[in-house]
């Protein structure tokens, strides 16, 4: 299923779309695939599926040391492609998280190749500025596969609106500085960002970085 079929159906339901990531390889890929069936049965928008990197900017500590733990084992892309490539019939979208790095030395070509063979909906990489994300975003969009961005509360007018143009799937929207994982409380950063986004793109917006409880996603 597409992101964007996936958000309709949420959308018709009148509900609100819960999209869980999981780091890939932690503790292994096996239970990794088992997760990724398990947490489908619970109707998410999307499953983020993590591409565990070494040197991460944007993760917390619980991230981090999930990375860690699925570097030490070995885990790289060409495994996490094969794991998905054999449940992709058994869950709901899915998007890969990564870092560029892993892309840049996988090649830009056969990643997304391997993506679509994989049954990726989406991927969305970090720590890719929009001005530099052409190259991955001609090889995703022939393989109709969308790039998601992030939008932070300091991202400026004119990249907001270069993001708006490129994006496709949903945006992602930080809903405050720092990383992930992070007990704090939210302010109303997230929901100034979320109108910013609504003036420039009808794409759905999916909020994270920092909901660390329940009331705080109810909120949401």
């Amino acid at each position: 299923m597409t992101l964007s079929k996936s958000f309709a159906e949420v959308r018709a339901g009148k509900r609100s779309g819960f999209i869980p990531f999981v780091v890939a390889g932690d503790p292994d890929l096996s239970v990794t695939g088992d997760l990724l069936h398990e947490l489908s049965a619970l109707r998410p928008a999307a499953i983020e599926v993590g591409v565990p990197f070494s040197d991460p900017t944007a993760d917390g500590p619980v991230i981090q040391r999930a990375a860690q733990r699925a570097l030490e084992r070995g885990t790289n892309l060409s495994q996490i492609f094969e794991m998905l490539t054999r449940i992709k019939e058994r869950t709901a979208p899915l998007v890969l998280f990564s870092y560029y790095n892993p892309l840049l030395q996988f090649g830009l070509e056969k990643f997304a190749r391997a993506a679509m063979r994989a049954g990726v909906s989406g991927v969305l990489v970090v720590d890719l500025p929009v001005e530099s994300a052409r190259p991955l975003h001609v090889q995703l969009r022939r393989k109709k596969i969308d790039l998601i961005f992030l939008v932070t509360p300091t991202t400026a007018e004119d990249r907001l609106r270069q993001i708006a143009r490129l994006a496709s799937g949903f945006v992602y929207v930080v809903a405050r500085t720092g990383v992930t994982g992070t007990a704090r409380d939210l302010s109303d950063e997230s929901r100034k960002v979320v109108a910013r986004v609504r003036e420039v793109s009808t794409l759905p917006v999916a909020v994270g970085f920092g909901v660390t409880t329940g009331a705080q996603a109810k909120r949401i």
